[in-house]
């Protein structure tokens, strides 16, 4: 089981040099992927009576594939999203961003995506929420395409590219990773999915959504041993037990995260994962 660091969004304070050491000393204790939230736009809850969403228009977000794009130059870590919102942005323009991502990094990119939650996002985004599901499947099949063909030719309901392809190619499907916490996000991952990112915790729950995983894949004609698994944890009392249930629930990957605690800097962020570090679990996987 590979065993990684989320990037805590929404708490981070520095600039590029921060973000870099905070990414070299990760590597440096024997984290080997690190994974990023993405949000492009926060509600300002002024404007928005009752909003309750738990990221805001103050919630500091770095944009995932800009930033991998720097990091891929710094570190030698995996990059994931966790998740990027895909039905909000043009497909096309994703392809070529997690190309050049993929190809600056000499393959270390993961993209995971999902449908999201923001309604104010999407709005502002110009794209609508309703079958954000179904468009989802559609730009999953073209990305995959715009990865792998020199020319592509696509329609659907909410796609249309005649004889167009993205340069240079990544030189590889780069993996899709499906992230949700419905039964619909389920089915999608099993069908889809290179690997799924369940937001559940080691338990009947997560045997459950395993069990909805593994049926859809059989279903699609695929192997259910084949699609990979990333759980979250967090660094608190207890972590090495809680690492010990993600590997025998079956998880491939799992990311530590260090947000809620209440911390003011990356600095002390890096000091919570040094305390993982010394329990040994790292060099244990």
């Amino acid at each position: 089981m590979e065993i990684g660091v989320v990037l805590p969004q929404g708490e981070l304070h520095g600039g590029a040099r921060e973000l870099g050491d905070f990414a070299r000393a990760v590597q440096e204790l024997g984290f080997r992927h690190l994974l990023a939230y993405d949000h492009v736009l926060g509600a300002d809850p002024n404007g928005h009576p009752g909003w309750s969403g738990p990221y805001d228009v103050d919630s500091p977000f770095h944009e995932p594939l800009v930033l991998f794009g720097y990091l891929a130059g710094v570190c030698d870590l995996d990059l994931v999203t966790g998740v990027l919102i895909l039905p909000q942005r043009q497909t096309g323009l994703v392809a070529k961003q997690a190309a050049e991502v993929d190809l600056l990094s000499g393959g270390r990119l993961r993209l995971g995506v999902g449908i999201g939650w923001n309604s104010v996002e999407y709005a502002a985004l110009g794209r609508p929420m309703s079958h954000r599901g179904a468009r989802l499947d559609e730009q999953i099949a073209l990305l995959r395409a715009l990865w792998t063909r020199r020319s592509v030719t696509f329609a659907g309901s909410g796609e249309l590219v005649e004889a167009a392809g993205i340069a240079p190619l990544p030189g590889r499907s780069i993996p899709i990773w499906i992230g949700g916490a419905s039964d619909a996000a389920y089915r999608r991952a099993g069908r889809l999915g290179d690997g799924w990112l369940p937001r559940l915790q080691p338990g009947p729950e997560l045997d459950a959504a395993r069990a909805a995983v593994a049926a859809a894949a059989r279903a699609a004609g695929r192997r259910p041993a084949e699609i990979g698994m990333h759980g979250r944890i967090r660094s608190s009392p207890g972590f090495a037990a809680g690492v010990h249930r993600w590997r025998a629930a079956g998880a491939t990957h799992l990311a530590v995260s260090t947000l809620g605690a209440g911390f003011t800097s990356l600095k002390e962020h890096l000091g919570a994962l040094r305390t993982v570090a010394r329990e040994g679990i790292l060099d244990a996987h």
